[in-house]
């Protein structure tokens, strides 16, 4: 990647709406293993927004409780402190960037299809293998954020993206080796860019980052980052949106034998992704 490419799209992030004072202060508390539904109360009561969006998920039909939760620290404590923060986190970039249009490569559409269906995906994979229902939400939002990276790629070298794209159709390549190939550069190494940027550590950013290189990756974040990758590949495979890519790269042996499962439960989890998705708009359209 040349200096000029890096800068040009270093720029764009910088011109990217970035994240809110409020949810970046989410994210910094939640982060902090000691934090408690009382912390996390003093930073979002803070933003009437957030607030909102918090006791409307809780009342919402995604949850379908029988009555009417009013009190911030108990609908933090009833959702969680994970939930909550992959609330926040979620709108806010899906609030900045989804209802951007592109005339780019990239139908945006289309790209938001299939992040929405990655991170339903991991979410349900998770559920199957066990994982605590208070930290499947960090699977979802790692999934709906994972090729994050290919927004300024698409704006800033759109002319090139189209070639990119193309190219990955014609030689029947995935399109993370056809940006490295015209762009000199992948959507993973552009997410790095983004992650640095809004300071998005954890699983969300391990996961934007090493979704296409997981054998270099050797971070505490694994469970996540492999269940993204089936996810991605189960959206590939039942065509859920498109975000480029018609010849993605199948998940090697490793990733199915770390998880303990094999594609029979792609079958499992299908008769629930469309309904899951559904579920999900309502949960960031709050």
């Amino acid at each position: 990647m040349s200096d000029g490419v890096s800068g040009k799209i270093g720029e764009y992030i910088k011109s990217m709406p970035s994240l809110s004072t409020t949810v970046s202060k989410v994210l910094e508390v939640c982060n902090n293993p000691q934090t408690s539904p009382a912390d996390l109360n003093h930073v979002i009561s803070l933003d009437p927004v957030l607030v909102g969006r918090v006791l409307k998920l809780i009342n919402s039909a995604y949850y379908g409780l029988g009555q009417q939760v009013t009190n911030l620290v108990r609908a933090i404590i009833m959702l969680g402190i994970n939930t909550v923060k992959n609330l926040a986190l979620s709108s806010a970039v899906l609030g900045n960037l989804a209802a951007g249009k592109s005339d780019g490569g990239l139908n945006m559409e289309g790209f938001w299809r299939h992040s929405l269906c990655v991170g339903v995906a991991a979410k349900i994979i998770a559920k199957k293998r066990g994982v605590d229902p208070k930290q499947t939400e960090e699977y979802f939002t790692a999934g709906l954020l994972h090729d994050i990276g290919k927004i300024p790629l698409n704006a800033v070298l759109s002319a090139g993206y189209m070639l990119a794209i193309s190219q990955s159709d014609r030689d029947k390549i995935s399109i993370f080796r056809a940006e490295d190939e015209k762009l000199g550069i992948n959507h993973c190494r552009a997410g790095a860019m983004i992650v640095k940027a809004w300071k998005l550590e954890g699983a969300v950013g391990d996961t934007i980052m090493y979704h296409h290189n997981h054998i270099d990756y050797d971070g505490e974040h694994r469970e996540v980052l492999s269940s993204v990758i089936l996810a991605n590949r189960f959206a590939s495979v039942m065509e859920l949106g498109f975000s480029g890519d018609r010849h993605p790269e199948k998940p090697g042996p490793s990733v199915w034998e770390f998880l303990g499962v094999t594609d029979t439960i792609f079958d499992e989890i299908e008769p629930v992704v469309n309904s899951e998705i559904e579920k999900a708009t309502i949960f960031l359209k709050l």
